[in-house]
């Protein structure tokens, strides 16, 4: 019983979605929605790529990765939330708050470097076409989807470990609906000003530096297709580059406004704004995008409703 209460008494409080809003019953159906959506359209996109042999490409297979981790990042935060609210338990153990943790930085580190290498493809594709099969080799892309997972996985780790061993004062309640490092900080007793610099320090590695590396990219792909004779070629090259900044967009702008504005500018209701964007909105987003703007998965999607409907 003792080590019952004890450990009770070492659980974080999660506060959930906005505190005190009105008609948190709506948002959270939304949300729930949002998640149905995100779990359908991304697991469709992988079944889609992997029937299709027309999509057997290094764009496809890189995108493929993409919607597992976007399956998973959304998986990692939603049902935990759900959860807590229709059984008004809002309690999270140590473990679990530090798995939650490891889990969603992994994937947001991981799901940030495949994008960077998606961006490399989409360069040599269109700057250079003659090589692409070459360079982009099936032992190239399976190197990038490892260097993805276990880039997102090595640097998650380390700042897990780092942010759960500071002791915690007072109250254990976290203003938000999911353990997130920045939240847990706050609860810190220590001087946390050191770590809060090493998180800058990562998140330029992590954001900045791949995101100048990818509007360098688009840069150059751009000059590329501007030199291009063929109107059809072109308005290719420029709709597939189009899906991919929306994309780019969708995942820098959040994750930039989270771990790069100053400790002082930091409040609990833009914090969830903007988890609510890259956690839960940009899964459901992503392959909404490629499927429906995109036309290789369109034409995809349509043979295999085809064979479908020809085999019934």
């Amino acid at each position: 019983m003792d080590k019952r209460n004890e450990s009770s008494n070492m659980d974080f409080i999660l506060l959930g979605l906005f505190p005190g809003i009105k008609h948190i019953n709506v948002l959270v159906s939304a949300i729930l929605l949002i998640y149905t959506v995100a779990l359908t359209t991304n697991f469709f996109l992988i079944l889609l790529i992997w029937v299709d042999y027309h999509l057997h490409t290094p764009m496809y297979f890189l995108l493929s990765q993409l919607a597992v981790m976007d399956l998973t990042l959304i998986s990692s935060t939603v049902p935990k939330m759900a959860t807590d609210f229709f059984s008004g338990k809002r309690n999270i153990s140590q473990v679990a708050c530090g798995t939650q943790i490891f889990f969603f930085l992994t994937l947001g580190i991981a799901e940030c470097i495949l994008i960077t290498l998606m961006a490399f493809d989409r360069y040599v594709a269109i700057c250079n076409p003659l090589r692409y099969t070459l360079i982009m080799s099936q032992k190239v892309c399976l190197q990038m989807a490892t260097i993805s997972w276990a880039g997102g996985a090595l640097i998650s780790l380390m700042h897990t470990a780092y942010a759960m061993h500071f002791p915690i004062c007072g109250s254990r309640e976290i203003s938000h609906f999911l353990c997130e490092v920045m939240a847990i900080l706050k609860l810190a007793c220590e001087d946390i000003s050191a770590y809060e610099k090493t998180v800058v320090m990562t998140s330029i590695v992590v954001l900045l530096i791949p995101l100048s590396f990818i509007l360098s990219s688009y840069a150059l792909i751009f000059l590329a297709v501007l030199r291009m004779n063929s109107l059809e070629g072109r308005n290719k090259a420029l709709a597939t580059c189009s899906s991919h900044l929306t994309v780019v967009s969708l995942y820098f702008g959040p994750a930039m406004l989270v771990y790069m504005r100053p400790t002082s500018y930091h409040s609990p209701k833009l914090d969830q704004v903007l988890f609510m964007l890259g956690a839960i909105l940009t899964p459901m987003m992503n392959p909404l995008i490629y499927i429906l703007r995109n036309k290789e998965v369109l034409g995809a999607l349509k043979n295999v409703l085809g064979r479908c409907l020809t085999s019934n």
